[in-house]
């Protein structure tokens, strides 16, 4: 008996009982939405989403949001009743993974979109604790993206100078919904404005109204005395909900 127990102690020794902590699959959606809109879905390219340990910096998981940009009614007509799924409706796009966590961790959730728009790219996060074995569905994580996308469509070239050139451009809440006066996203609300930069500073600017037609502005602008090598932007501008846009600068061979 005395020999047993000696040879216990030594395998105790030897051998110590493992301090690991299991690992536990912990699911958790996100999903990356418009400012005062709708989801980001599959029409703008989605948004990547990125999971990290915050205190290490570990990705832990990352992946695109997939997905349409979910119930009109939930998310923007119909008041928004305190827990209600607003997101999980309507296939409202979304990112899914299954974490493997062993212990209560701050976690650091990063989102960016929409990303088949790169010049309108942008990036927001945040951090909340994520518990072992308590899943985080339904509305998931949420991440806001202000902004609008702002595209310019013309002119493609200047042919004149000496007379003013008529400017085109579209401009849409992140997740695509489209600007009309009166409508759900109130073109009446945003000024959109085309300018002219040339060296970083500001040349002209003229304001551009609604066309007719859902998200479409369109005005004026010369370039008569512009110098060579300027750029035409547009930009969209409603400072009341914090959302603000710019196209890709164009410049023009000759005019």
């Amino acid at each position: 008996m005395r020999n047993l127990i000696l040879s216990l102690l030594v395998l105790a020794i030897i051998c110590p009982p493992s301090t690991s902590l299991a690992q536990v699959a912990t699911r958790v959606m996100v999903r990356v939405v418009a400012h005062d809109a709708k989801v980001i879905g599959d029409e703008m390219g989605g948004a990547r989403i990125t999971i990290r340990d915050a205190a290490t910096g570990e990705v832990l998981a990352q992946g695109t949001q997939q997905g349409g940009t979910g119930s009109t009614d939930a998310l923007v007509s119909n008041p928004i009743g305190r827990g209600d799924p607003v997101y999980d409706l309507d296939g409202a796009a979304f990112f899914e993974t299954a974490l493997q966590l062993t212990e209560p961790t701050v976690l650091e959730f990063v989102g960016e979109g929409p990303l088949a728009y790169e010049h309108a790219l942008q990036r927001t996060s945040r951090r909340m604790l994520v518990v072992p074995g308590q899943d985080i569905l339904g509305n998931g994580v949420v991440l806001e993206l202000n902004g609008f996308v702002v595209e310019l469509l013309a002119p493609d070239e200047i042919e004149d100078s000496s007379r003013a050139t008529r400017v085109t451009a579209r401009v849409r809440m992140m997740c695509g919904c489209a600007l009309e006066p009166g409508g759900l996203w109130d073109a009446s609300r945003v000024r959109v404005v085309a300018r002219l930069y040339h060296g970083g500073r500001l040349l002209k600017e003229e304001h551009l109204v609604y066309a007719g037609e859902p998200s479409m502005f369109e005005g004026e602008i010369s370039f008569a005395g512009v110098p060579r090598g300027s750029e035409l932007v547009v930009l969209a501008l409603d400072p009341t909900r914090a959302n603000f846009g710019i196209s890709k600068p164009a410049t023009y061979s000759r005019y």
